[in-house]
């Protein structure tokens, strides 16, 4: 085996990554403080960020097909731990999770209890045995423990469903983050944020993804805590947000009767912070949490990072690492979510319209703030659209300003006053975290056209320079289609990820469990299951965003699969006990799959 000399002296390297960066940051504290322009330590920033990931892409680029699905299988648990965080710690994550906790106040933490329990999921019933397997995709997988190409070909539907749904939230995340620090349109960030992907998964594949996933996890960690840590020491003399946070808690409930008290806030459209049931009702809250659980264990771009250890044991210390990188940043999710609340109500709610903050004008530019039903453009635009309704006394009350919950992560530090550099850095972390979820998702949906489609099934003895090529080309073409579905703006950040989490749900879910924990499920058990299932939810989810059908037993369609999951294993359990039991080979097969010991069933993804 050849060895792979990053991953070797990976310690060493993004030691000094890290180092680099700090020393960065401080470089650019000491520009702001002589007078540099805002808008040039933006392209400093995102410039320099750019640069880093596509100088590590192209340094761990690779000719060799192994590198290229699956990293050579030499990535250490640790490292992996990162890269996996960084590509599940999506735009949906960095941004728009704080900012639903914002607007929905408890309700959200359906969200942080579905992603994190995924996780528990991921590592007891599927991650270490997809490893034992040693396929190179989720479909790969399919098509070897059933047999034939049906369940490889079902597979590829139900991943490029689900992960063009999720590559197209972390583009239009990136455009977001882009046009607001690069001064560029919305449609222009999004091509620019697509071309430093390319660059990372073009030339090296997984190998490239993934060191590039584990400098942007450095990067986005840093960029997530910081301002919080700040704010913490600032109202409570503690930089532990999450251990201080509770005393804002306090402050905001009491903000909130005192707002209702003086007519500031309106007792009908209020959602109280503290009080559960207020936004979700439990059974649309519970619903979304078994969801967002399951979709977490059947996201193809995941389980593909677990694939890249090199062994099972590696595979689980991997998982565990991952649990804990992502803990960090979903433990202070809360308090951003909190402080950025406190800030709002403390200076903003209640201020004359001639003196609101310069932010509220900053994105509503961008369309991303209204006060009184219009974009808040200028001073003169609030005052007219404020004038025009009825009962305004110069005043702004809560039920005037809609802010877009996509923008709160990013508006943080300027509402809350902090200097510019921390709001580059947040764009920064912003940026990492959707751009290495898209990396894996792009390459999720390349590899298995172009492995699963074209090798597998269409020329089986192609040359692994062609396999390469056909693999690079279905890259290109993906992100194209999806930058340009992107840019029409379909839905907001989160409700496009719960609708890809849907569909991964009840697509691969029932095939996987079944297939790795009951020798019995037959080919024609788990194709029937994963289409009946993934038919259903995307139907459900179609018709009721797009077709005007009533939601069944209200229940929202962000969490569609909770109709899915349950028909695709009744319908996957009775086809299977209706059609010839699988042979004795596959049987022993499935048991072998289980023991932590002993060499993959598959060797560098050949049977």
């Amino acid at each position: 085996m050849r060895k792979d000399k990053v991953a070797s002296r990976a310690g060493q390297l993004y030691g000094t990554v890290a180092g680099l960066l700090a020393a960065f940051i401080a470089g650019l504290v000491v520009l702001e403080q002589i007078g540099v322009p805002q808008q040039i330590l933006g392209y400093l920033f995102v410039a320099a960020t750019l640069v880093l990931y596509a100088g590590i892409g192209i340094a761990s680029r690779t000719v060799h097909v192994t590198d290229y699905y699956v990293a050579g299988r030499q990535v250490p648990g640790l490292f992996n731990g990162m890269a996996t965080a960084a590509d599940w710690l999506s735009g949906a994550s960095f941004i728009g999770l704080a900012g639903t906790l914002y607007m929905l106040g408890f309700d959200g933490l359906a969200y942080l209890l579905g992603w994190t329990g995924g996780f528990v999921l991921v590592a007891v019933l599927i991650a270490p045995y997809l490893r034992k397997f040693g396929a190179f995709t989720l479909p790969d997988f399919l098509a070897a423990r059933f047999g034939g190409h049906a369940a490889r070909l079902a597979g590829v539907i139900v991943l490029f469903a689900c992960s063009f749904t999720y590559v197209v939230a972390q583009l239009y995340a990136a455009g977001l983050i882009a046009s607001r620090f690069l001064g560029i349109s919305f449609e222009a960030a999004v091509y620019v944020g697509l071309a430093t992907v390319l660059v990372c998964s073009l030339l090296g594949g997984m190998r490239s993804i993934t060191w590039t996933q584990v400098a942007q996890y450095l990067v986005l960690i840093i960029a997530f805590m910081l301002p919080v840590a700040i704010l913490s020491a600032q109202h409570f003399g503690m930089p532990l947000a999450q251990f201080a946070y509770g005393e804002a808690l306090e402050q905001i409930a009491a903000l909130e009767q005192q707002m209702l008290a003086s007519g500031l806030a309106d007792p009908d459209t209020l959602v109280r912070h503290l009080v559960p049931g207020e936004a979700l009702d439990p059974v649309n809250f519970i619903a979304l949490v078994v969801c967002l659980i399951i979709g977490t264990a059947s996201l193809p771009h995941l389980l593909m990072r677990f694939l890249t250890t090199s062994s099972v044991r590696d595979a689980r210390r991997s998982a565990g690492w991952t649990l804990v990188f992502v803990l960090l940043l979903y433990a202070t999710v809360p308090a951003y979510a909190a402080f950025a609340k406190l800030e709002i109500y403390q200076n903003v709610v209640g201020a004359s319209l001639e003196a609101l903050p310069n932010w509220i004008y900053t994105y509503g530019r961008l369309g991303l703030v209204e006060i009184c039903g219009a974009a808040a453009s200028s001073a003169d635009a609030v005052r007219e659209a404020c004038a025009a309704l009825p009962g305004n006394a110069g005043v702004l009350r809560l039920s005037d300003l809609a802010i877009d919950r996509d923008i709160i992560v990013l508006a943080l530090p300027e509402i809350a006053g902090l200097p510019y550099v921390i709001a580059g850095l947040v764009a920064a972390g912003g940026l990492a975290a959707t751009l290495s979820t898209a990396n894996g998702l792009m390459l999720a949906i390349s590899n298995a056209l172009g492995h699963d489609v074209y090798y597998r099934t269409l020329d089986s003895r192609a040359p692994a320079s062609r396999r390469l090529l056909v693999a690079r080309l279905f890259l290109l073409a993906t992100a194209a289609v999806a930058a340009i579905v992107a840019t029409s703006r379909p839905s907001d950040i989160l409700s496009m990820v719960a609708w890809a989490f849907s569909l991964a749900a009840s697509g691969f879910f029932p095939a996987l469990v079944l297939g790795i924990w009951w020798k019995r499920c037959t080919a024609a058990g788990a194709v029937c299951g994963m289409l009946a299932g993934f038919g259903l939810t995307l139907a459900y989810l179609v018709m009721t965003q797009y077709g005007g059908m009533a939601e069944w037993y209200g229940i929202r369609n962000t969490s569609a699969a909770i109709f899915g999951v349950p028909v695709g294993f009744a319908v996957a359990i009775l086809v299977s006990l209706v059609t010839p039991a699988p042979s004795r080979h596959v049987q022993a097969m499935v048991e072998e799959i289980r023991k932590p010991a002993g060499k993959p069933v598959m060797v560098d993804g050949a049977s």
